[in-house]
């Protein structure tokens, strides 16, 4: 039978293998074939699983045979980042480096949604290692927005934004480091939701920046980031930084109910410079969760012009660290033909890493090295906690703060490649986020002349996400921006 995969939610198509309207098997056969028919536009994906995904989709096809209990997921065509380490399957994080690299074992996260049942289609494109806001610093070529292909998607997550937005699976996996989840979801015109730190397993995730980075979901609407939020959430003792915290049925708390719902809306996110439209569609969102039943009132985060030289102070301070283990000698890429040991390690990696993963690994070199480090590095996790006081005080007079997710719509490919610091401006409303280790979702809320989405962020207190997702969900039921496609491949 026939499939239109490209407006098909999680939730929907549970329900339809359910009653056998399809097969999980024809469900993936769907989602292979759409990314054949668009991918050499979008380029979202790194690595195919199709034969996988087959075997996947006919165990669960199997399941619902003998009339097992499933999970939402049980037969969901699912991508992944290609950081997620992944048995058997090559992981790249979008850097010449990996590019041969078949780890031997499962991140936790893509364990559990094996247990879950996922049906795996692939691996989808990044910025290299993660650092960037575009996936143009992928090693393998820019991914491309499905709404307009001559613009970025957003990033590091951009092949996972666009993979759920041209409709090739239903859902994806993302890692958020200063915006990496919810950039793409604005860009893209999609959800995105980046947990609270801790509130994900990290083991088996390439790192980028250890203390800053999350795993978190990409989908059509919030009901279904929140079903994978549920999948995924929930401690786990191979990641240290994971917090023992009983995981709520997300889902099941999407009451659509606002009238307690204390909304603040920073001042300091509406800064001169941002993009009319942006303001325009994301004050009409929050005056639409008022006439929901919230109260809303204005809120400061006075540290916030601090916030982009702090994060990129302690990010590139700890890429440096984590990055110093690719050395060509344990896995990963090897330079051919140096005579010594040292010459190995500087050949290998000027050989593996590209430009802007070097510029990051020198800056945080410098900021760890003697005599600099309590003037930078230091000094910057001092803001930082400044930072995060600024929310606890916010939070005190407020359940969820309401904001733009990026000051303007994505913006054209080779824009901003040659000026790093303007691309770093691109997630000057997502970072605090990290560095406070909170929880943050993007929902779609309009689109500006050119018809670029635009994103509504909803910001949480720690372990907060019942709270981001009622709200969410309940201005999805009041709005229908979610539901709009881009024009790719025929389909609006």
């Amino acid at each position: 039978m026939s499939i239109d995969v490209s407006s098909l939610t999680i939730a929907r198509a549970a329900e339809h293998l359910r009653q056998r309207e399809f097969s999980a098997k024809e469900l993936a056969e769907a989602c292979l074939d759409r990314i054949a028919a668009t991918d050499d536009e979008v380029h979202a994906f790194l690595s195919l699983t199709a034969d996988e995904a087959r075997a996947q989709a006919a165990a669960a096809d199997e399941r619902l045979r003998r009339g097992e209990p499933l999970s939402l997921l049980d037969g969901i065509p699912l991508a992944l980042k290609d950081v997620f380490l992944t048995r058997g399957v090559r992981t790249t994080a979008g850097s010449k480096i990996l590019e041969s690299f078949v780890p031997p074992y499962d991140a936790s996260t893509v364990s559990r949604l094996r247990r879950q049942g996922a049906v795996f289609l692939g691996k989808t494109n990044l910025d290299e290692f993660a650092m960037g806001s575009s996936t143009e610093n992928s090693a393998f070529g820019a991914s491309r927005n499905p709404w307009s292909l001559d613009r970025v998607p957003g990033g590091s997550s951009g092949g996972s934004a666009v993979a759920v937005a041209a409709g090739q699976c239903l859902g994806s996996l993302g890692t958020d480091t200063g915006g990496s989840i919810r950039l793409p979801a604005a860009y893209c015109g999609i959800v995105g939701l980046k947990p609270t730190y801790g509130r994900v397993s990290r083991y088996g995730i390439v790192a980028y920046a250890s203390s800053l980075d999350q795993v978190g979901p990409f989908a059509l609407d919030v009901r279904d980031a929140a079903i994978l939020l549920e999948a995924l959430a929930g401690h786990d003792p191979l990641d240290a930084t994971s917090a023992p915290r009983d995981v709520p049925a997300y889902a099941g708390l999407l009451d659509g109910d606002l009238r307690n719902v204390r909304l603040g809306v920073p001042r300091e996110y509406f800064a001169e410079g941002m993009q009319p439209e942006v303001e325009s569609s994301v004050r009409e969102a929050i005056s639409v969760l008022e006439s929901l039943g919230a109260t809303v009132e204005p809120v400061s985060l006075p540290h916030t012009g601090y916030a982009i030289a702090t994060y990129y102070l302690i990010a590139t301070a700890e890429a440096s660290s984590n990055l110093a283990r690719y050395d060509g000698i344990r896995y990963g890429r090897r330079a051919r033909g140096p005579g010594n040991l040292l010459e190995v390690y500087r050949r290998s990696r000027e050989e593996g890493f590209g430009a802007e993963v070097k510029r990051r690994i020198m800056l945080g070199t410098y900021a760890l090295s003697a005599g600099y480090y309590d003037a930078y590095y230091g000094k910057a996790q001092r803001v930082r906690t400044l930072i995060r006081r600024d929310f606890d005080a916010a939070f005190e007079r407020c359940d969820v703060l309401a904001a733009p997710t990026a000051p303007t719509t994505a913006f054209a490919l080779g824009e901003k490649v040659d000026d790093p610091l303007t691309m770093y401006l691109s997630d000057v409303l997502t970072i605090s986020v990290n560095l406070a280790g909170l929880p943050g979702l993007s929902v779609p809320c309009g689109v500006d002349a050119s018809g670029l989405p635009i994103g509504l962020q909803l910001i949480g207190r720690p372990f907060g996400e019942p709270d981001l997702l009622r709200v969410g969900h309940a201005y999805q039921q009041a709005s229908d921006w979610h539901a709009r496609r881009p024009p790719l491949g025929g389909k609006r």
